[in-house]
């Protein structure tokens, strides 16, 4: 019973066999392969949109790399408290920036709330150069608390970004599973709901080691080639990237694995709800389960064998702290995780 992390997570078959069958031959370096020019179109025809794609090989890279090309060294990034970009990527995003400042914002389960943020932005005091001006917002596709962000969310703080001449970045590690949650197309959460930029992740959804910037703003890209080559993220072998990124996007595989870690979530999710000493702390969305459980819970699953981690930095809703002596938990799912291993998990919990 393996729930620490969709990281921890092999690689989906598909995607390595697509890396065996580009390891023949030569091919161009530095992305001047097929692959890579490949992926350029089927990522615009993915997106319903013209984009510009750099494939990296690091989620922490597609993101201070997108931050760097929409914010200056004077700009203000206003995300989530708990956002990946601000508590666990290690100052990465003010680095690549040049010095920007990171801001969080409230909001229910690590979504910002637009109200808040809309309050923010309106007495912010513009254009006085002792302040860090606003420059970009960032929201995470799926959420820090595993919520999955809905298409009028989005377009609710694309609304504010556009009228206060901020550019919107989504750090998408988990987007295939948000998009598989929806059900909805990639376009209409992203750029049609006002997304200028993407961090497409694929290495929590069964890639070795790939992620890609998306800019549907070519002005946004013209500085991106050049960021991503200081940033040692241009790899000279990157029909490797591409690859991946190929496989992944096939015959709708990206969904297909996502699918698979919902699914086995949702049960989770079931049985913590149906467990006379654990509750859920946030409705399951996608492939990760944030739960609160009394110490027997917690002894039990541990005795079992199950892996998995506590987490105590903040609760994912204010007005429904622990009780007593819960304490809360992160289950996450992959696409391996059988059916076995929930099942396993849900007999524990029941009898604890």
């Amino acid at each position: 019973m393996y729930f620490a992390s969709d990281n921890t997570a092999g690689i989906s078959d598909k995607i390595l066999a697509a890396i065996t069958e580009a390891n023949t031959g030569n091919a161009a370096s530095y992305g001047g392969d097929d692959w890579t020019r490949t992926l350029q179109t089927r990522m615009a025809a993915l997106f319903e949109h013209d984009v510009t794609v750099f494939p990296v090989a690091t989620g922490t890279a597609a993101n201070a790399l997108s931050m760097a090309a929409i914010v200056p060294p004077w700009g203000g990034i206003l995300c989530s408290h708990d956002a990946h970009v601000m508590t666990d990527e290690c100052g990465a995003a003010e680095l690549f920036t040049g010095g920007a400042k990171m801001f969080g914002v409230d909001g229910r389960y690590s979504k910002i709330d637009a109200g808040e943020l809309s309050r923010r932005l309106d007495n912010w005091p513009g254009g006085v150069p002792h302040h860090v001006q606003p420059s970009a917002i960032s929201i995470s596709q799926v959420s820090e608390f595993g919520a999955v962000w809905s298409v009028e969310e989005v377009g609710a703080i694309g609304e504010i970004a556009r009228r206060h001449g901020l550019k919107l970045h989504m750090d998408g590690a988990r987007f295939g599973n948000a998009v598989a949650a929806l059900g909805c197309s990639p376009a209409e959460i992203t750029w049609k709901a006002g997304v200028d930029i993407l961090s497409f992740g694929a290495t929590k959804n069964g890639a070795l080691a790939a992620e890609a910037i998306v800019a549907f703003d070519p002005d946004l890209a013209a500085s991106l080639s050049f960021r991503r080559m200081k940033a040692g993220q241009l790899l000279s072998k990157g029909r490797f990237l591409g690859a991946q990124l190929l496989a992944y996007l096939d015959d709708d595989h990206w969904l297909e694995l996502a699918r698979l870690s919902n699914a086995m979530a949702a049960k989770m999710g079931a049985a913590i709800a149906s467990a006379p000493n654990a509750r859920l702390a946030v409705p399951v969305d996608a492939n990760e389960v944030f739960a609160f459980v009394e110490p027997a819970v917690d002894a039990a699953l541990k005795s079992a064998g199950a892996v998995y981690h506590g987490w105590p930095s903040g609760f994912p809703d204010p007005a429904d702290p622990p009780r007593g002596k819960e304490t809360l938990v992160r289950f996450v799912t992959s696409f391996q995780t059988t059916g076995q291993e929930v099942g396993r998990f849900a007999q524990v919990i029941a009898e604890a």
